[in-house]
């Protein structure tokens, strides 16, 4: 059916989303337009202000309002561990386990040659560069996803940092081999980190 262009642009914009088909996208945007102008105007400017006020800490790659993430400025955190997860969203339901108090450090994603992502795509010159300079970090877990590419990126980090002293380790197998940590439930995330593996 051809819709008004506005409603059309609309289905668009939500087929952006990962996961949405065009059904889920048109019943999203009818519902849009069910909605109050005022909540509507919300919805946009949350939109804007998640895309212009957030930005990478410069510490550890996670998503911040300020210079540096609330994490990496908390003294009371073990400074000891880092953690190492592909995407910000990974963090949230790490520390929602309250197992681990230690550091994080966001790669951005996994190394993919078929998707031309090599090391240099990565921040993993950032962690690097945090390793040597924070003489305190003893351990390095690295919990990218069960994946291939997360486990060839486990492996590439593991290669580069035990040279350097570091104690490696690899979550626990309670996460299934194909699974995202967002999506993992607390108990099967709080066992992983708590059993993690060297590597």
């Amino acid at each position: 059916m051809n819709y008004p262009e506005p409603i059309s642009k609309l289905i668009d914009s939500y087929m952006l989303l990962p996961g949405i088909g065009r059904k889920t996208a048109t019943r999203m945007a009818f519902y849009t337009l069910t909605m109050d102008k005022a909540d509507v105007k919300e919805f946009s400017d949350n939109l804007m202000s998640a895309k212009n006020d957030l930005h990478p800490c410069k510490i550890c790659g996670n998503i911040t309002t300020d210079e540096i993430c609330p994490i990496c400025r908390d003294k009371n955190r073990d400074q000891s561990t880092i953690l190492v997860v592909e995407q910000p969203k990974d963090i949230l339901s790490i520390d929602d386990m309250n197992a681990y108090d230690g550091l994080y450090h966001v790669l951005g994603g996994v190394l993919s040659p078929v998707d031309g992502v090599g090391p240099e795509n990565l921040n993993i010159k950032l962690l690097l560069n945090r390793l040597r300079e924070n003489k305190a970090v003893k351990e390095l877990i690295i919990a990218t996803n069960a994946t291939p590419e997360g486990e060839a990126t486990a492996q590439y980090l593991a290669k580069l940092v035990k040279p350097a002293g570091i104690k490696v380790t690899r979550p626990a197998r309670g996460l299934a081999v194909g699974s995202d940590i967002e999506y993992a439930d607390e108990m099967t995330l709080k066992t992983a980190v708590l059993g993690r593996r060297e590597i």
